[in-house]
Order: structure tokens, then sequence, then C-alpha cells
């Protein structure tokens, strides 16, 4: 056996599991602890423990070296351990959207594979000054959050094609910005933005730009024609 799918089964804890499993899904349980026993599950290649009432994850978790993805969404989390930073073999998916983090550690940014991170409905304030680590991640989610700033490091990010920033509070965005010249989609809805950077203009492939509900915006001028040679902006 090597998937095992436990989900929406009513469990209140992690069942003894065959020592050969890659997949374990215990999704939509009302599972509140992680036994010692799953970090001897080396093998595991996708874990899904989201839309548990888990509130603590041990370090333990660093063991599981083969993890590719993994789905802590919709739990009671207000804090994850850094050793989630070492999960190398995490290329696909990091999900951690739906929990209360206040906080973003910095040793999350040696995940150097991570292709796509979720990080929504959360309650960060700041990111990590140097978010360079992240230099495969193609899809970033941080919607609904407190941000009221973004890292110059931001614009280090070169392979990235999705930048989900809606429902925060940032007033501004670092010219970096402007080098991130893989952008597909740029979502800046509902924030407290006065102006843009002129270094917006340079994100050639940028084909949809969300700007709405951000009241107190001036347009700069170079917007229109932005807007003419192809890219979709949202007012």
């Amino acid at each position: 056996m090597t998937s095992l799918d436990l989900s929406d089964q009513g469990l209140t804890s992690v069942p003894s599991l065959p020592s050969g499993v890659t997949r374990l899904d215990l999704y939509k349980n009302s599972i509140s602890d992680v036994p010692g026993s799953l970090w001897s599950l080396t093998g595991l290649r996708v874990l899904n423990l989201a839309a548990n009432r888990i509130s603590t994850l041990p370090p333990g978790i660093s063991a599981l070296t083969s993890l590719h993805t993994l789905d802590l969404a919709h739990n009671r989390f207000d804090s994850l351990p850094d050793e989630l930073g070492e999960l190398a073999g995490l290329t696909e998916y990091l999900y951690i959207s739906d929990n209360r983090l206040t906080k973003f550690p910095a040793a999350w940014c040696r995940l150097g594979k991570l292709r796509y991170l979720g990080c929504t409905d959360n309650r960060l304030t700041s990111l990590p000054p140097d978010l360079s680590g992240f230099a495969a991640l193609r899809e970033l989610r941080l919607y609904r959050n407190e941000l009221t700033a973004l890292p110059e490091s931001i614009g280090a990010l070169s392979a990235l094609r999705e930048l989900h920033l809606r429902g925060n509070r940032l007033t501004s965005l670092p010219s970096s910005i402007g080098l991130l010249s893989e952008l597909r989609q740029l979502d800046l809805r509902e924030n407290l933005l006065t102006t843009l950077p002129d270094s917006l203009a340079q994100l050639s492939k940028l084909d949809k730009l969300d700007l709405r509900w951000n009241k107190r915006l001036r347009e700069p001028a170079w917007l229109r024609d932005f807007e003419e040679a192809g890219c979709m902006v949202l007012r």
C-alpha cells in the first residue's frame, strides 16, 4: 500500500500506518495532535493534514525529506516550526492558508525548489527581509493578511508568475517589483495603495493587473499605455 485516503472519516487521532505509505490524506477530520510516529514514514511524498483541529506541529516533521507536497491549511496554527525550511524535497506545494499565523520565519526561505506557496487568510504583518531563497517559486498567495509593506527582495523571485496580495494594508510597492520579468498576474485589490512604482511598466508579460478597491490610488500616466499593450487592468 502506497496511497492511503482517510479523508472525512471523523478521526480524532492518527491511526497506526503501514511503513510504505508515500501518500497520506487525512483531510477534514477532527485530529488535534500529530503523533511522533508519523515522522518515521520517511517515504511520504504527499501529506494532507488540512481541515483538522491541529494547533501545534512538532519540529520532527523535518524527517520527512521525501515530501514534495504538504497541506496544513484550515487548522489552528498560530506558529509553525522553522524546521519546515529543512524539507528540501518540497518542490510542488506548501499550503498553510486559513490559520492564525503571525510570523513568516526566515528559515522557510531555504525552500529553494518550492513552486507554489499558499499562505492566505492568516495574520502576517511582515515578510522576511530576504526572500531570494525562493528561487523556483511560481505562485505566491498572501491575500487577506495584515501586510503593510513588501521587502525589496521580492524582486529576486525571478520565476514568479502570479503574485496575489488582495486584502492587506499595503500603501506602496517596492520598485524592485519591476524585476519580476515572468509575472503574468498581479492582484492588488483591497489595499491602501496611493501610488504605483514606474518599474511596473517594465513587466512585459503581465496580462492581468487588478487594482480594484484602492480608493486613494493615483493612476500613473503609463497605465493607459500598459493597458493598450494587452494587459487587462481592473480598476
